[in-house]
Order: structure tokens, then C-alpha cells, then sequence
């Protein structure tokens, strides 16, 4: 098939212009999407001048944290497989292929969050109530999932549209629309909590009702610029029907990657209940935790969904010196931003815990439990990075498995059960956050492993000109 006259600049800009072009505005964006998880867990904390109150407010969310990160990764699954599949085919010039993904790509997300909103809608409660009898938490962590998961349509939206643009190269127009969504929350966040001028007063509800808005919002600005803005792939459903063919093509890079995100809610989940055998203030700390983390994890998450576009066109037009150098870049970037973060919560871990204390808490209870637990998690952080980056290069080169065996076996094999084991030996809150360093070190030789193989297998053979 002949190539276009102009290609697509993932396959000629400079590797390092490129990635950075790429990233930079994803990175920004999902720095903001961070920021607006640390606020409504800001502005849920000071719902009441009761510390239980605001106490039971915190956990509601924080418990939610396990479903809100099925639907991410149901979504965000299903956009990498897009992903992956509509940038090889525009790396071999093939348009008609990559407009039959897209479009199969949002008719599956449509049906995902048809799943949701139905199992929001009838199961919020009995999710909570297997988790503890503390009616408060109960109340608000009810109202508040029945919300996030009845109005998910413009979560598996705006999703989906992003993935789309960030195939194509257009990440400067998702670096718009994820704003858009973020900036929304944050500013009505404090209103719809605490009921701001005209408003009512919803509290945990409040923050449910801004987060699904913005969602929304961000969706309804993905559709326009996919619509006008990216000339790569043509959006029309006139005719449509779902492709067997082209469906089993995402969902052999997208199942695999939504397990492995799938696996991280059962991760939370499992981990909340070794946790709360030792106070609830435990359990607040875990959800505090992914909320902080989430500044420097985002953006090494924004850098990957700049480099899988890349890689993955570049492996469909057999150029494997730009894949190398992309890989490598992405890995020293990666392990930067992550290093930078281990020494924010190694020096500061008092302070950022403090952002979240409730009203009235004069023992400390949370600082005391807090800060030990940064400061250990954050030691995996040094080798998180190239185990991020490897994930991703595997599910660009259509290697999903790999990516569900690192994540299996870190988050499911060794983590939970070391977590576990040293709950139960020790009887030492501060112990049982040494499992996460362990995990990322089994993680990560076991990529080392895989990525050699890959390299072997998939990006030399490149190297010899296909036979004609």
C-alpha cells in the first residue's frame, strides 16, 4: 500500500521534539486532572466541624476509589486498544482501517458505560455496606457512587475522545478538553458542597454532581475537535455496524490492559481491608495517599499515552531506531519525574498530609499513621518508572499479556500477599507499606525480562526490509 505524500510528523519529527510535543500537553492536563483529585478530597475533609463526620466523608470517597478506577480502566482500556490500532494503521497508510477503529471504539465505550450506570444505579449501597457497618460512611459513599456511575457517560466520553486525538497527534487539543473537565470540578466543587450562593447544600453529593459535569463537559469538547480538528480520521456512523474483526484487534491490546487496571482495584480493595483492621484512619491515609501521588504519577501516565502513538506508528512503518531512542527517552524522563516526587514525600510528608486533616483532630492520629507511609511507599517510586514505560511499550507493540503479567504479579501476587503476611506476623501498621517497595522490585525485574524479549522478537527484525 503506498504511503500518503505527507506523513504523519510521528513518523519524521525529531524523536525527542517529538515525544515532548506529544507529552507536554497531556502531562499538563492530567497534572490538573490530579489537582482536582486533591481538591474534592480537600473540600470533602471540611464538611463538618465534627472530625467523625468529616472523618466518615473522607473514607466514603476514598472506599469509592476501587469502582471509580474499574470504570478508568474499562475506558481507558478500551481507548489504548484504539489507540494502538489506529496509529499502526496510519503508520501503514491504511485511513479506512483506522476510521472503522474509531468508530468501533466509541460504540464499545457506549456499551461499557451502559454496564455501569446500570450497576451504579442498583449496587452503590450493598458495595459500601460489605465493606463496613459505620452508617455514616455508608450514607455518603452511596450517594456518592450512585451519581459517579448513573452519570458515567461523559467519563467513557471524554475517554475515548482523547484517545483519539493522542492517536493521531493532535494532544494539544486533549490538553484542552481535559481542562476543560478539571477546571470545571474545581470550581464548582466548594459550590455544590457547601452550597455556594443559590446553590444547595449536597456535601459528599456535591462533590459527585461537579466531578460528572465536568466530565461532560470535557466529553463535549473532545467531540468538537475530533470533529473539526482532526483531519486524520473521519467520525460518521451512517451504515454502521459493529466489526467483529476490528473489535478482537482493540480488545487483544485492550482486555489485557483493562485487566491489569482492573487488577489495581482489587488491589485497593483487598488492601482497604488489611488496613481497616487497624483503625479507619488507615484507610484515610491509603485514599490520601493515591490522591498525592497522583501529581507525579499522572504525569509520567500523560508522557506514556504521548509515546504509545508513536512507537506504535513507527513499528507500522518499520522504523526501529525511532522506536529505540522513544523507548529510552520515555524511561529517563519517566524515572526523573518519579525521583523528583520520592523527594517531596521524603522532605515534605507532613505538610501535604496536613492538607487533608479534619477539624478538631488535635491527637495527630492522621499525621502519626501518614507519614511513615509516604515516606516507605514512595521508595518504589525509583523503580516505578521503567516498569510504567515497559507496560506501555507492550501494549503498543500489540504485547497486552506482558503488560497484564508485570501488573499481576506486582499488585495481586506479591503485593497484597506480603501486605498481608505482615499485618498478620507483625501487628505493625508501619511494616505493612514495605510490601509496596517489594512489589515494584519483583515488577520491575520481571519487565527487564520482558522487554529484552520484545526487543528481540518484534523491534530488530525491523531492521531487514520486508520481503516485497
Amino acid at each position: 500500500m503506498e504511503r500518503p505524500e505527507s506523513e504523519n510528523k510521528m513518523g519524521v519529527m525529531p524523536v525527542n521534539r517529538l515525544l515532548l510535543s506529544m507529552a507536554i500537553p497531556i502531562m499538563i492536563s492530567m497534572l490538573v486532572q490530579a489537582l482536582y483529585n486533591v481538591v474534592d478530597s480537600y473540600f470533602v475533609s471540611k464538611i463538618s466541624l465534627d472530625p467523625q463526620i468529616s472523618q466518615n466523608a473522607l473514607n466514603a470517597v476514598s472506599l469509592a476509589f476501587p469502582v471509580q478506577n474499574l470504570m478508568i480502566a474499562v475506558s481507558v482500556g478500551t481507548g489504548v486498544g484504539v489507540n494502538a490500532l489506529l496509529s499502526r494503521s496510519l503508520g501503514q497508510g491504511d485511513r479506512e482501517k483506522a476510521n472503522r477503529a474509531a468508530v468501533n471504539g466509541i460504540f464499545l465505550a457506549a456499551v461499557s458505560c451502559l454496564v455501569f450506570m446500570i450497576l451504579g444505579l442498583t449496587c452503590a449501597r450493598l458495595f459500601y455496606t460489605v465493606q463496613t457497618d459505620i452508617q455514616g460512611i455508608v450514607d455518603y459513599g452511596a450517594d456518592y457512587l450512585t451519581i459517579v456511575c448513573g452519570v458515567s457517560f461523559g467519563l467513557f466520553g471524554a475517554v475515548i475522545m482523547e484517545r483519539l486525538l493522542q492517536a493521531t497527534g493532535q494532544t494539544f487539543y486533549t490538553m484542552i478538553s481535559q481542562a476543560v473537565g478539571a477546571l470545571t470540578n474545581i470550581i464548582l466543587d466548594p459550590v455544590l458542597i457547601f452550597g455556594l450562593g443559590p446553590f444547595p447544600r449536597m456535601e459528599v453529593a456535591g462533590a459527585a454532581l461537579a466531578t460528572v459535569i465536568g466530565q461532560i463537559l470535557g466529553c463535549g469538547v473532545g467531540i468538537f475537535f475530533n470533529l473539526t480538528r482532526n483531519p486524520e480520521i473521519k467520525l460518521t456512523f451512517r451504515g454502521f455496524r459493529p466489526h467483529g474483526r476490528t473489535i478482537r484487534e482493540i480488545y487483544s491490546v485492550g482486555l489485557p490492559s483493562i485487566v491489569m487496571q482492573s487488577i489495581g482495584s482489587v488491589m485497593v480493595f483487598g488492601m482497604n481491608q488489611i488496613l481497616i483492621a487497624f483503625h479507619d484512619t488507615a484507610t484515610a491515609v491509603f485514599g490520601i495517599y493515591f490522591k498525592l501521588q497522583s501529581f507525579f504519577f499522572m504525569p509520567v501516565f500523560g508522557l506514556n499515552n504521548g509515546m504509545v502513538p508513536i512507537v506504535a506508528y513507527n513499528f507500522g512503518a518499520r522504523k526501529p531506531e525511532r522506536i529505540i531512542k522513544t523507548i529510552k527517552l520515555s524511561v529517563v524522563y519517566a524515572t526523573l519525574t518519579l525521583a523528583v516526587g520520592f523527594a517531596v514525600f521524603q522532605i515534605f510528608p507532613g505538610q501535604l498530609l496536613s492538607i487533608f486533616q479534619t477539624e478538631g483532630d488535635g491527637a495527630g492520629k492522621l499525621l502519626e499513621c501518614g507519614i511513615p507511609a509516604l515516606k516507605i511507599i514512595s521508595y518504589s517510586w525509583l523503580l516505578a518508572g521503567f516498569g510504567i514505560v515497559c507496560g506501555s511499550v507492550f501494549q503498543a507493540l500489540d504485547h497486552g499479556v506482558l503488560s497484564l503479567t508485570t501488573s499481576l504479579v506486582r499488585q495481586l501476587v506479591v503485593l497484597l500477599p506480603v501486605a498481608f503476611l505482615l499485618a498478620r506476623l507483625f501487628q505493625n501498621l508501619d511494616l505493612v507499606w514495605l510490601a509496596f517497595p517489594i512489589a515494584e522490585l519483583f515488577s520491575c525485574a520481571l519487565c527487564a525480562v520482558f522487554i529484552r524479549r520484545v526487543y528481540r522478537r518484534d523491534i530488530l527484525p525491523l531492521r531487514t526490509p520486508p520481503e516485497s
